[in-house]
Formats: structure tokens, sequence, C-alpha cells
């Protein structure tokens, strides 16, 4: 029961919370001057309150300290989560500084790990397990505050970030019920449930943005749910699971952040050469771009659910030809994704005008009456 209907019922108790909670923080946020406005690296043509992320963070935490018993290593995730959130809540409201939200995050980070929750080993196929000794720590530092930020560079569109996590945790959370690892089903299935609700108000039209808040509770949660649910784990493809479920922000992010080194940016400017401003730039709506990304977040988390379920070995060793045919097939359709967005989105001649330039002109042109349109 443990690992089935109470992470069920921990995302209907997340989400339930996050329906009757948002419209507060909206109103909290105009109230503030947590607003976020138009500009010219911004899609969206009008102010939009940026505290939704406190309806997320109240929403997660209702299941996950009702259910939860007092695991140290949980307690830690927790307490480093809420303390991110306040982060990038004080960033939403105050403004910070890239540098000292880096420092923070880093210290955030440290507290899961210091109650004991790192990646102390990993499991290679055809290499084994191998324990990493003392490069634990900063390697599980490393892997909160890449994820963090991942999912932070990940909501820049409306309802992309809530999406594609509510995706990913809904595929770890069945992960580690399957692995008979209760907390992390639970914490999972309560980000999922979150999430879901979040759209409601988030989807394109978005009514309020979670903020910096929302996004980097919600990267340093799947973070630390990726270790404790799936990595901990001694199959073969422990460590690979989490990075398939999370394929495409990482992508989107390795791209973007290679990009502005070649230019000779800082990684952490920002710019429009995100996914989601690319696929804007080729004539692409806000609500088709996400769903897009939506599919092939799924096809990736199926591919996931595959590589844990699949009886693609007898357990001896000998590989099953049938079951093996289907797990490479999904792998197949998980690369022909990967590969037409690349194709369309970075090997075609990018545009050197700004993203959203494109996107409002192209906008205001449909909108004037058709006598005033000049010709062609």
């Amino acid at each position: 029961m443990t690992t089935t209907l109470i992470p069920i019922l921990s995302a209907i108790a997340a989400a339930v919370v996050v329906l009757i909670l948002t419209p507060a923080t909206m109103t909290l946020a105009r109230r503030v001057g947590a607003v976020d406005r138009p500009s010219a690296r911004r899609i969206h043509e009008r102010p939009i309150p940026r505290l939704g992320g406190v309806a997320i963070v109240v929403a997660f935490l209702v299941p996950a300290v009702w259910f939860l018993p007092g695991d140290a290593a949980v307690r830690g995730l927790i307490a480093g989560g809420v303390l991110i959130a306040a982060l990038g809540i004080a960033d939403d409201i105050l403004g910070m500084q890239p540098a000292i939200k880096f420092v923070g995050q880093v210290a955030c980070a440290c507290i899961p790990v210091a109650a004991g929750l790192t990646i102390d080993h990993l499991t290679l196929p055809f290499a084994g397990a191998f324990d990493l000794g003392v490069a634990q720590y900063p390697l599980t530092v490393l892997w909160f505050v890449a994820i963090v930020n991942i999912i932070n560079f990940t909501d820049g569109i409306d309802g992309l970030a809530a999406g594609v996590v509510g995706i990913g945790a809904t595929t770890f959370a069945i992960i580690a019920a399957s692995l008979g690892r209760a907390d992390a089903a639970i914490l999972a299935a309560a980000l999922a449930g979150a999430c879901a609700a979040f759209l409601r108000f988030n989807f394109n039209p978005a009514r309020t943005f979670m903020g910096d808040g929302g996004s980097m509770f919600l990267g340093f949660m799947l973070a630390g749910i990726a270790i404790s649910g799936v990595m901990k784990s001694a199959a073969a493809v422990a460590i690979v699971l989490p990075l398939v479920v999370l394929a495409i922000p990482i992508l989107d992010t390795s791209f973007v952040i290679l990009k502005r080194i070649k230019h000779g940016n800082p990684v952490y400017s920002a710019d429009t050469t995100h996914f989601h401003h690319r696929f804007l730039a080729i004539g692409w709506s806000q609500r088709r771009t996400v769903l897009s990304i939506y599919a092939w977040t799924a096809l990736m988390s199926v591919l996931a659910l595959a590589m844990r379920f699949v009886p693609y070995t007898d357990g001896h060793g000998d590989w099953s030809p049938g079951w093996t045919a289907l797990l490479a097939a999904i792998a197949v359709m998980g690369l022909a994704g990967a590969a037409y967005l690349v194709y369309v989105l970075e090997i075609l001649k990018w545009r050197s005008e700004p993203v959203v330039g494109i996107v409002r002109r192209r906008r205001a042109r449909d909108q004037e009456p058709v006598a005033k349109r000049p010709p062609g």
C-alpha cells in the first residue's frame, strides 16, 4: 500500500492545495511587486505575477510532511528544497546577482548531502558497480546545482517547466515505487500532482508564473528524488534512467551554454537561444511548441520505463530478441525526435534577428486590418 496508494493520495493532495492557493499567490505577487513585465527578451505582452512557486512549495510540503517518516536524508532534502525556494522567491521580489544566487544554490545543495543523500556509487553497464569515495560529495552537490539551473533555464515559456517536471516526476514515481522506495515515490508523486494542477494557471495563456522560487525548487527536488529513488539502485541502468528522463532540458541547456561560451558571453546571461525560442522563430505557436516538447519528454520517459520494466535479458545475461527489438524501437524513436529537433533548430540557418521581435512583428501584422497591410 505504501508504494502505490499513498503516492496517489500525495499527488491528489498536492494538486488540490495548488488549485486553492495559486489565486492567493497571484494577489500577493501584485502587492509586493513580483510581476514579470514585458521586455525585449520576454514573449508575454502584459504584466504577469510570478510567485506561483509559493503554491507549488506549500502544496508539495503538505503530503510530504504528512506521509513521510523522519528519515534524516529525506528531512535534509526537504529542508534544502524549502531554503532554495526561499532563495528564488527573494530573487523574484528583490532581484539578485547571479554569483550570489549560485553560492546560495551550492549552500542549499550541501544540506541534503550533509544529511547523507549522496551519489555514493555508480553502476555502469558491462563495468559493474564501484564506489565513489569522497568524490561522492562534490559530485552530488554538482548534480543538485546542475539540475536546479537546467529546470530554471527551461522555465521560459508558458507551462513548459511545470509540464516537463510533471512528466519527469511521474516517471520517477513509477520507477521508485517499482524498486520499493516509498519515500522517493511519495515525493515524486507530490511533485507531479503540484505541477499538473499548476498548469491550470500556467498553461498558455498563462495567468501566473512560478518564478525562480518555483523552478529552482522543482529542479532541487527532482535532483534529490533521482538520487534516492533511482540512482541508489544496483541495476545497471540506474545512472542512465534520470539522464534519459531529463534528456530534453539537459540537451537544451547544453546547447545554450556552449553557444554562449562560443560567443564569449557569460553562461548566466539571458538570451533567446533556447529550444522554445527557436521554435517560435520558425513560426510555431506557444501551445504547439510546449505540446511538442511535452511529447518528446514523454517519449523519453517511455524509453526510461521500458529500460526499467522490459525484460530484455533473462537474468543470466542472455538477450531476448523480441523484447530487445521493442526496446530498440523505442530508443530509435527517441533518437529520431532528437535528430529532428537538432536539425530544425540548430543545423538550419539561424536568424540573426531577436526571436521576440520576429514573433511580435508577425503577431502585429496578423492583427492589422487587411486594408492597412502593405502589399505582399
